[in-house]
């Protein structure tokens, strides 16, 4: 009777420790189609410039991921484009990382500035690192 208990225990706890694994895949997932769908939507030319995180640091990708979260707030969407683009903002600005790890010594103001989808490719190269 006891090992049947902790067998159920076992299964019970494995189980939604896979849903867990499984729900923050297809949060990844969203992102990445995302960013996908938001890049021909964006105004390439005659835009400001973003600090585009390339080589991602283990100790600093909440700050990558902050700068990402900081620079989508500045796309602007081509013009025929504007309907699905607020909701692709809206959903790339709710992503959230915590790293643990050390103080990272990078600021979003020490990464190259690069065109928007120069900048969507390498938030999408983050997320795949992750």
């Amino acid at each position: 009777m006891e090992r049947m208990i902790v067998f159920c225990m076992l299964f019970f706890w494995s189980s939604t420790m896979l849903a867990a694994a499984s729900h923050k895949e297809l949060k990844y997932k969203q992102i990445l189609k995302t960013i996908d769908q938001l890049e021909p939507k964006v105004k390439d030319k005659d835009v400001e410039l973003l600090h585009t995180p390339e080589h991602f640091v283990e100790g600093c990708l909440d700050t990558a991921v902050s700068c990402f979260k900081n620079g989508t707030l500045k796309l602007q969407p081509v013009n025929r484009h504007v309907k699905g683009f607020t909701t692709a903002i809206r959903i790339l600005s709710t992503f959230s990382f915590r790293a643990p790890g050390q103080h990272c010594e990078y600021s979003c103001e020490s990464y190259k500035k690069k065109t928007p989808k120069e900048f969507l490719k390498s938030f999408a190269k983050l997320i795949q690192k992750v």
